[in-house]
């Protein structure tokens, strides 16, 4: 049986002041602690639980309080419950800093973006990552003044993997890997709805393919692909994109009409195949790239969580404060460590152990 005990500790410090008869009659005075600055204040682990419950369990302010209220029957108020998650955001920012730089220097990082409403507009979360750092930064803009903003991508010259949103283009400092999972999603969604549109299948049989014969190769000990296998898929790719072209011609230009000729979904899924052919096949070619996305969509996930729990965030720096916090443990928990036991580091000044 595991079980646990709550367990709610109040301490008085009380001032006790003698007069001392071997000096005369001096008034002696005892000191309060250093870290008693107030007539009523909080411990360390309950300003880490309040932390937790906020940031980790995607509670509000406000249920963070009716938590801290009824369970533990703690006189606490809903500002203060703020400042805490506020104070720990600020003695984050040294931490955050250095996991933005750490991310920037990697050879190879996860991107992706999620927007969520902060102070009733749409605000974006961009996540970099990998699997030993998170970086988590709220931006008013989901595009390249978005991501030059979080500061990532301006001086990133590794591996990016990402969705294939274009934006992302914008960088050609770094080499693109493209997330064939929502390839794959793509495809799929063409072969249900567009039956007849056979090349579908034939370019999702295709990557499925390329995946099973690079992960038996990784199994067996070897670092890349025989010539082989990479000319037999280069080969079928090219003729799968010849196909999809064929089934979807691009109607001839009206005279009388402005702007490009519209090439439909399906053809434009064709093209971006076709255009970033090098993106797509990346993981074939070199296997520290891999198949999917799916680390930065499991980073920017509890953005989701948190929307989904709590609602939106009402302001601007309540969101800054969590991307920091969750930015820091996200990267704590990659390393093992507890959450709630990085919070209390955090608090205590001793975040940047992760580095040392």
């Amino acid at each position: 049986m595991i079980d646990i005990r709550i367990d709610t500790k109040v301490t008085a410090h009380q001032p006790i002041s003698r007069a001392c008869q071997k000096e005369n009659g001096k008034v002696i005075a005892v000191t309060f602690p250093a870290n008693i600055t107030s007539t009523m204040q909080y411990g360390d682990n309950l300003e880490a639980l309040a932390v937790s419950l906020n940031a980790v369990g995607m509670m509000g302010i406000k249920r963070t309080h009716d938590i801290l209220s009824a369970v533990f029957g703690i006189p606490i108020s809903t500002g203060t419950i703020f400042s805490m998650v506020k104070s720990c955001a600020e003695k984050l920012a040294d931490t955050v800093e250095r996991i933005r730089q750490t991310v920037v220097s990697l050879p190879l990082v996860h991107f992706d973006e999620t927007g969520t409403r902060v102070d009733k507009k749409t605000f974006w979360f961009h996540n970099a990552s990998n699997e030993l750092f998170t970086y988590l930064t709220v931006e008013k803009k989901r595009g390249s003044l978005g991501m030059n903003s979080s500061g990532v991508l301006p001086y990133f010259r590794g591996i990016a993997v990402h969705d294939c949103w274009m934006s992302y283009w914008k960088y050609s400092g770094v080499t693109h890997a493209i997330c064939c999972a929502h390839l794959l999603r793509e495809l799929t969604g063409v072969m249900e709805n567009h039956p007849k549109q056979s090349w579908a299948e034939k370019m999702k049989r295709l990557l499925l393919r390329m995946k099973k014969a690079r992960d038996t190769t990784v199994a067996s000990g070897k670092e890349n692909l025989s010539y082989y296998y990479l000319h037999g898929f280069d080969v079928a790719y090219n003729a799968i994109i010849a196909e999809a072209r064929g089934q979807n011609p691009i109607q001839n230009k009206v005279p009388a009409k402005r702007g490009r000729t519209p090439k439909g979904k399906i053809r434009s899924l064709a093209e971006r195949l076709f255009e970033y052919k090098g993106g797509v096949c990346l993981f074939t070619k070199n296997f520290s790239v891999p198949f999917d996305n799916n680390q930065a969509e499991r980073d920017v996930r509890m953005v989701k969580v948190k929307t989904k729990v709590s609602g939106c965030f009402r302001t601007k720096e309540g969101s800054d404060s969590f991307a920091a916090i969750m930015s820091y443990i996200g990267t704590e928990n990659k390393h093992g460590i507890n959450s709630f036991i990085a919070i209390k580091n955090a608090l205590s000044g001793q975040s940047n152990f992760i580095f040392d």
